[in-house]
């Protein structure tokens, strides 16, 4: 039992019924390393869960993945250019609402301003209009459209006014003192027998207070030794204009309709002596308006021709003159 085999036990047992040049023959490469992970445990796959297809995905269900592509990535592809066209969409609902809405403003604005192009002021009117010097004609036709809605037939005719009324009118030429030198020649005779208080010779009616201050202005080179008084509400109360009338002999007084008209109602001024009554009809203001265009000032010289004057001018004690 003593043999010696030469090899270990187990070399011959890996090669049984082989002889040992076969066994060295045979080429013992190198192991591959499926053969050595063969020989571990498979792991078990993991079963994936059933994408939810989209409407839009069973149309492009069909077509093959690129290569080097997977069906995830394919996909997300197709969630983002839907993605994108949503975006277009929204943007191209928002610029056409912008574009509805300039060009609704547009139309409003043109709208606007066509409106505002046919609108057309007493100012614009009077502007584009020429400049023409009042006459007798003139105050004829206001005076008749204003008795006619307010008086009867018989009372017009008493009202209305005959041409030797009315002194010769201003050719806008002349100032204050040249239009009264014109018309009354004979004012230092008039001057010196004027003693009767609370009345005047002259009355000047213009449309506001600051009017009356440049006419009084300009009557300095015809007033001669004259007394004028302020007849306006600017800073001046009824009382204290009705209480220089009682005490003083005044000769010209230059004022708004409206105050004169109240000076007449409260019996602090009288229409005894007054010869002349001169109405600033040619002038205009910063908005191209006479006395009659402004309807304020109209009534108010309605009010003051009707208070007496008209009386005196059928009677021939008292003339109109349009400066």
């Amino acid at each position: 039992m003593g043999d010696d085999l030469g090899d270990e036990w187990w070399v011959h047992g890996g090669n049984s019924g082989k002889s040992d040049e076969e066994v060295k023959k045979k080429p013992q490469g190198k192991r591959k390393p499926e053969e050595e992970e063969g020989e571990e445990e498979e792991e078990p796959v993991k079963k994936q869960r059933p994408v939810k297809k989209r409407k839009n995905d069973d149309d492009n269900d069909d077509e093959e993945p690129a290569k080097g592509q997977t069906p995830l990535k394919k996909k997300k592809k197709k969630n983002d250019a839907q993605k994108e066209q949503v975006k277009e969409k929204k943007k191209n609902t928002v610029t056409q609402k912008k574009t509805v809405i300039k060009q609704d403003k547009d139309e409003h604005v043109e709208g606007s301003k066509k409106r505002k192009r046919k609108k057309k002021t007493i100012t614009d009117v009077l502007a584009s209009s020429e400049v023409k010097a009042g006459c007798p004609e003139d105050l004829q036709k206001v005076l008749q459209a204003h008795l006619s809605s307010t008086r009867s037939v018989i009372e017009q005719e008493e009202l209305t006014l005959q041409d030797s009324s009315f002194l010769s009118c201003n050719d806008l030429t002349h100032t204050m003192s040249s239009y009264m030198k014109e018309v009354c020649p004979k004012w230092a005779k008039l001057q010196k027998r004027h003693t009767v208080k609370q009345s005047l010779v002259i009355l000047i009616a213009c449309s506001s207070a600051l009017r009356a201050l440049e006419l009084m202005k300009q009557l300095v080179a015809f007033k001669g030794e004259a007394k004028i008084l302020k007849l306006f509400a600017r800073h001046i109360k009824v009382e204290k204009q009705i209480q220089l009338l009682g005490n003083m002999v005044a000769h010209i007084g230059v004022g708004t309709p409206a105050r004169i008209t109240e000076l007449i109602q409260k019996d602090g001024l009288s229409l005894e002596a007054v010869k002349y009554l001169i109405l600033d009809w040619n002038w205009r203001d910063q908005k191209c308006r006479r006395m009659v265009d402004v309807p304020e000032v109209k009534v108010e010289m309605l009010k003051l021709l009707e208070s007496g004057i008209l009386l005196r001018c059928r009677t021939g004690d008292t003339k109109i003159g349009l400066y």
